[in-house]
């Protein structure tokens, strides 16, 4: 029986991909703040940390899969803390369990990364070069610094996503598979909130994907599974897009 990490895994799109891989046979060990076989708080190193050691307890130090479903929106309290989470509560976690992915059979990780990831200029944000440099401390002040929840989510999507890709490079000779999974609109409680929000909501809701309406977290859920498993074995440093059209709507002439 496969054994696969989760992080998110109590609700949205974690949660989905828990009842999803549990259904293919995975033994899940979930990860999250509560209502998870392991509780942890992504956004402190200590809380990383925590997660780590527990997962490889839990896991006998053997890992098949781990799917970094954890993430917070828009609507967080303060910039720096959709860095420490969307970000280094995703690198540590991959950095933490490369050795027990790499005893595990046939193994694959998967990031969730986002659409928002294409936001024009997130590239040239300081703070996405103080992310990719592993400087946490610089990363959030300058997150804080600017005060834009929207562009920290961004860069914070576009810096993992990077990373998950330098990485799968990195990973490749000892076998690991390393994708990202790229969601637009997605009917979850941080899209829910992002579309409550004053200050974002309007925005939110009629920025609307080609196709109509927003994913389903059961959607997203079964593009990952695929890409855990083995009819994906020769997938490795992909960003797959499950947005209802929105980047081919929004980048016309790129790809």
């Amino acid at each position: 029986m496969p054994v696969t990490a989760v992080s998110g895994s109590a609700s949205g799109i974690g949660a989905a991909v828990c009842a999803q891989l549990r259904a293919a046979g995975h033994r899940i060990i979930g990860i999250d703040r509560a209502n998870a076989e392991v509780i942890a708080d992504l956004s402190t190193r200590a809380g990383r940390q925590a997660a780590v050691a527990q997962v490889l307890e839990q896991s006998g130090g053997v890992l098949d899969g781990l799917v970094c479903c954890a993430g917070i929106g828009v609507t967080a309290p303060s910039s720096g803390l959709v860095l420490a989470v969307n970000y280094f509560g995703v690198s540590e976690l991959l950095d933490g369990l490369t050795d027990a992915l790499a005893k595990g059979e046939h193994p694959a990780a998967l990031v969730i990364g986002s659409v928002a990831a294409t936001h024009s200029g997130a590239e040239q944000e300081p703070m996405v070069a103080a992310m990719l440099a592993g400087d946490e401390a610089q990363a959030l002040e300058l997150a804080n610094s600017l005060g834009q929840t929207h562009l920290a989510y961004a860069g914070s999507k576009y810096a993992v996503t990077c990373a998950a890709r330098r990485k799968a490079v990195q990973w490749a000779p000892q076998g690991i598979r390393l994708n990202v999974v790229a969601p637009g609109a997605v009917e979850t409680p941080l899209h829910q909130a992002a579309k409550d929000d004053a200050r974002f909501g309007k925005a939110v809701r009629e920025f609307v994907a080609p196709l109509g309406r927003s994913g389903t977290p059961e959607e997203l859920a079964r593009v990952v599974a695929f890409m855990q498993s083995q009819q994906a074995s020769f997938m490795t440093g992909s960003v797959v897009f499950v947005d209802g059209g929105m980047d081919a709507m929004v980048r016309t002439q790129r790809f």
